[in-house]
């Protein structure tokens, strides 16, 4: 599987390189890549009153490009700006599900969000968890009831640091069957 990392507006290089490399870990056979095209943080995806970019919006951005992008088979677009959807606070990320665009907000995954002083490795912990976990919507994986598996859904940050970053064997099973359907296409 051939995935490509967006940089959506301004956002940490170093950050992102660690991400990548840990994708390269988690995901059997696959090679992350950065794409070096960076996309501007679209202006209208962002709402006054709640001062936060709607996710859905940036998110469909991430799949007209990984659309017209053919060479990989999925995108993950990654910013650093506070994003939500409709009925709820904020997201941490969205994707489609299945399908080729992901996204997460790097926002509230910072240790220094909820008070604490920075830490790069939790922070690091946190981006890597929410990137697998969005890519893992796209090859069709549901969120999961075991609340260590990636797949988990995280209403809060305390959440995401409880679950791990990998798959559970169930959910771990799925991917590897869709990963090597990816690898037999013409």
């Amino acid at each position: 599987m051939k995935i490509g990392i967006l940089r959506i507006g301004k956002v940490d290089s170093h950050v992102i390189n660690r991400i990548k490399e840990n994708l390269n870990m988690t995901f059997p056979k696959s090679t992350c890549t950065l794409i070096p095209e960076t996309l501007p943080v679209p202006e209208e995806a962002f709402n006054r009153t709640r001062r936060q970019y709607s996710s859905n919006n940036i998110l469909s951005k991430v799949h007209y490009y990984a659309k017209k992008e053919k060479a990989l088979d999925r995108v993950l677009g990654i910013m650093d700006a506070d994003i939500f959807v409709p009925n709820l606070n904020f997201v941490f990320g969205g994707a489609e599900c299945p399908g080729k665009a992901a996204l997460i907000s790097l926002c509230r995954l910072r240790p220094e969000f909820c008070g604490p002083s920075p830490n790069m490795e939790l922070f690091v912990e946190r981006s890597t968890k929410e990137a697998v976990h969005e890519l893992g919507h796209t090859l069709g994986l549901r969120h999961c009831l075991n609340p260590f598996c990636v797949m988990f859904f995280s209403n809060s940050i305390f959440q995401t640091d409880r679950k791990q970053s990998l798959f559970c064997n169930k959910c771990h099973l799925k991917v590897e069957e869709t990963v090597s359907k990816l690898g037999r296409k013409p």
